[in-house]
């Protein structure tokens, strides 16, 4: 069965603090819905596009483990936490094997 992964990139933080009412509840939510944190965004080298800033990856077991996961009521209630003002790209991605 291929493993399921989020994809996180925020490419606009305005104040890194904000997002720590989110970081208690979404480790949480991430290790009670079977994810494990693999990177979260300390060194980046940007090509392409050039976005250095904050990149999260987190692997599950499967890709319906990382689906169910972000839908956990855990999740959603980190997500309200999530400040406004955060520009953040978010894919649920499945392995290739």
């Amino acid at each position: 069965m291929a493993k399921g992964y989020w994809v996180s990139v925020y490419p606009a933080i305005s104040d890194p603090e904000r997002l720590t009412a989110y970081n208690e509840l979404a480790g949480p939510a991430v290790r009670a819905g079977g994810g494990r944190v693999l990177s979260r965004g300390t060194r980046v080298v940007a090509h392409e596009a050039g976005i250095t800033q904050r990149a999260v990856l987190i692997e599950f077991d499967s890709f319906e483990q990382a689906v169910a996961a972000y839908e956990s009521e855990a999740y959603q209630k980190a997500l309200v936490a999530l400040p406004d003002g955060y520009e953040r790209d978010f894919r649920i991605v499945e392995g290739t094997d």
